[in-house]
């Protein structure tokens, strides 16, 4: 049980990290609308990992499997970044590559997609 309350509790934390860290550089949180992006935000959280928030729902998901005590449950969770990374978060980095260029690429290169 604990593993489950400490997997979810980070599962919220990730993602909160995330949005402060977006309010923090005054830009857009919501993925629908990329092209509100002002900023690269490259601090906090984002020194770790390119997609807290996404990345804090995979870990809600896994939480939420493990307490349905069904290992079924958690085949979803590959399905979920096969369609989290083809539908949103490529295209989302080609919009901010186009914006950020260079400056993009490089923390690309320093920083994983999911880790």
């Amino acid at each position: 049980m604990w593993i489950r309350i400490i997997l979810l509790a980070l599962g919220i934390l990730l993602p909160l990290l995330g949005w402060i860290e977006f309010r923090k550089a005054n830009t857009t949180v919501d993925p629908r609308i990329p092209d509100k992006s002002s900023t690269l935000v490259t601090r906090g959280i984002y020194r770790w990992t390119r997609n807290p928030m996404y990345l804090g729902f995979l870990i809600i998901l896994f939480a939420w499997g493990l307490s349905l005590h069904n290992m079924a449950a958690l085949l979803g969770l590959p399905l979920y970044m096969f369609y989290m990374n083809l539908f949103q978060i490529k295209p989302e980095e080609r919009q901010l590559e186009s914006y950020f260029g260079d400056t993009y690429r490089d923390y690309k290169k320093r920083v994983g997609r999911w880790w």
